[in-house]
Formats: structure tokens, C-alpha cells, sequence
């Protein structure tokens, strides 16, 4: 790992060469984006990242790195080498973001401080998905009630928010037939064999696992929506509302409406301004070449990028661009 005082003025480099403090040859800066080790697309958009950078920085060096966990959660484990300087960017769920941030939920008794992160944009979102058996006539929330579900391991991040969905409609584990708890490779493979009529995920779309599902099982995405969930949005500052539009998947011919939190790039606020607005411009400026370097983008509208979902403070380079852009 790289010492982030180096970084640091590695990043100050680029900035002055940036905006025309420095002439002759100067080494650019070199970015690290930090993404979950077991986050899949998380870490095809760092790489999609990485070539917008790379394309439109001149000299900029750019990877993706998947980062371990180890002895906590992955997340909280990319955002603390942001934190620290260890990495330039992190991309990480913005209920995460949040939480470190405010010191609460799963970072609320942990030594370290995040009150230095800042956002550069959202992304793509990761909505709350409930695919059912056909069979089972589970066409809404309330239809899960009395009915084999799949709520997932504890402590997974499908639990997590299946536990808040739960809490928001005052049910418990005996609202089901059955709550079972298996791990998400299994529970697909259950859903076929009749085991389960009903389980949730909380993914990017379109993922090729809930494709196949669809398309092997049977199985219908069902709508989340209602008040109770209105409610859990509103009090909720990580969570929006997200819709699966029609033809995201081939057996689906209506757009699906859930909510869920999105993904977010995260810096420090030690990052240079002119460093960050040059990230910025680079991947708005470019947004349509960015968007089809993976299917989770595509849907991307660039009025989204800066509001729902951010759960850190803009970074002031971020806000810059923005203002430039007519974005606020």
C-alpha cells in the first residue's frame, strides 16, 4: 500500500499541471479505485472509470483494486483506505457512505472517523428485487406474507434491507410460511426446485444470475411499493425511489417499480479541487461513451449523478463542475 502523504503530493502535482503551475515533465497523478473484493460490478465500473480518466487526463495512470474486508465489512474496508489516503476513489453503496459518515448502523462502534469523505457523483443504483415464482402468485409486497421466502443470510446486505422492509411493515420471520436463510448461489437453485416461492436481492440490473432465473425458473420481478415503503424512503436519506425498466431482462414486458440505495464515488477532502473537477468533467463530458462500458450504467441520466443518493458532502471540485454545468 502506498504511503498517502506520496499520493497526497503526487495529486498536488497533477493539480498544478492541471491548471498550468508547472511546465516540462511532471509525473501525473495515479489513481486508485477501490472497489469490495466480492463486488462484481462495482468492480467493471471502476475499470469503466479508469479508461474515462485515463482517455481524458492527460498522463493520468488509473486501476481498479479490490479491496478485502478482513475484519470488517468490505465497504467500511474501501472507505477507510479513502479515509486515510491509501486510495483516490472508492465506490461504494451510498447507505455505507452514510453511515460512515454519520457514524451509525454498522460503523456506529468502530475507532475510525469519516467525517473526511466526499462525494464526486452517484451512480448506478441497487435496487431492493423480489423475484418470484409465477406459480405462487406473488404479484405485490403484501403477497409475500404467509409464503416460502428467502430473506438471506444475516448480516448480508439483501438481509440488511429485507430486515428494514420487514420493520416498515410491522411483520416478523413468523409473517412466513418459511424465512430461510440461504446464500445467494443457492437461493436461485431453490426458487426452481419449488423449496422457496419468493426471494429478495439487492443488485444491479440487468445481472445475468436474476436473468437466468428468469428465464430457467419461471420467475416474475415483483413490485415494491406502498405506504409503508414511501415511509422507509422518507426517513431514510440513502434510500430513492428505483425502477427495472421494461425489456431489462427478456420475459420482462413492464417496468418494474422498487427503491433502493445507489453506488457513489467517494474521495477525501484532502483530494485537490482542480484534481477532482478534472475527474468530474472528464466522466460527464463523456457521459454516452461511459454509459457502454457496462450494462449496470446504461440507464444513467446525468441530472441523477449529483442527487439522490448523496450521503456524503459534494466535494467542492465536484460542486464546481456542477455549477459550471448548470447541474445546481
Amino acid at each position: 500500500m502506498r504511503n498517502g502523504t506520496t499520493k497526497f503530493l503526487t495529486a498536488l502535482f497533477m493539480a498544478a499541471l492541471l491548471t498550468g503551475g508547472m511546465t516540462g515533465t511532471v509525473r501525473a497523478a495515479e489513481f486508485v479505485i477501490g472497489v469490495g473484493d466480492g463486488a462484481r460490478v462495482h468492480f467493471h465500473i471502476g475499470r469503466a472509470l479508469c479508461r474515462v480518466i485515463k482517455r481524458s487526463i492527460q498522463g493520468a495512470s488509473c486501476e481498479a483494486k479490490q479491496i478485502e474486508g478482513r475484519d470488517q465489512a468490505e465497504p467500511l474496508a474501501v472507505l477507510n483506505n479513502v479515509r486515510n489516503g491509501a486510495i483516490e476513489i472508492g465506490v461504494v453503496q451510498s447507505d455505507w457512505i452514510h453511515h460512515a459518515y454519520k457514524g451509525s448502523g454498522p460503523a456506529k462502534f468502530g475507532d475510525e472517523k469519516y467525517t473526511n469523505l466526499r462525494t464526486l457523483f452517484v451512480l448506478h443504483g441497487e435496487p431492493f428485487t423480489v423475484v418470484a415464482r409465477q406459480d405462487a402468485r406473488i404479484k405485490k409486497l403484501d403477497d409475500l406474507a404467509g409464503k416460502r421466502v428467502n430473506i438471506g443470510q444475516p448480516r448480508s446486505r439483501q438481509r440488511v434491507v429485507m430486515e428494514q422492509v420487514m420493520a416498515a411493515k410491522g411483520w416478523t420471520r413468523d409473517t412466513f410460511q418459511v424465512a430461510d436463510e440461504l446464500a445467494g448461489p443457492e437461493q436461485s437453485l431453490a426458487l426452481c426446485h419449488n423449496r422457496i416461492q419468493a426471494m429478495v436481492v439487492t443488485v444491479a440490473h440487468p445481472d445475468p444470475d436474476i436473468r437466468k432465473t428468469l428465464k430457467l425458473c419461471g420467475a416474475e420481478i415483483v413490485e415494491i411499493a406502498g405506504q409503508a415503503i414511501d415511509k422507509l424512503i422518507a426517513q431514510e436519506p440513502y434510500f430513492t425511489v428505483i425502477t427495472i425498466p421494461a425489456g431489462t431482462y427478456e420475459t420482462q414486458a413492464d417496468t418494474v417499480k422498487t427503491f433502493g440505495a445507489r453506488v457513489a464515488a467517494v474521495t477525501s477532502e484532502d483530494m485537490p479541487e482542480d484534481l477532482v473537477y478534472a475527474v468530474v468533467k472528464a466522466v460527464f463530458e463523456n457521459l454516452d461513451s461511459f454509459k457502454r462500458l457496462h450494462p449496470g450504467l446504461g440507464h444513467l441520466q446525468a441530472k441523477d449523478l449529483m442527487k439522490n443518493g448523496v450521503t456524503a458532502p459534494l466535494h467542492p471540485g465536484a460542486v464546481r463542475y456542477f455549477r459550471e454545468a448548470g447541474l445546481m
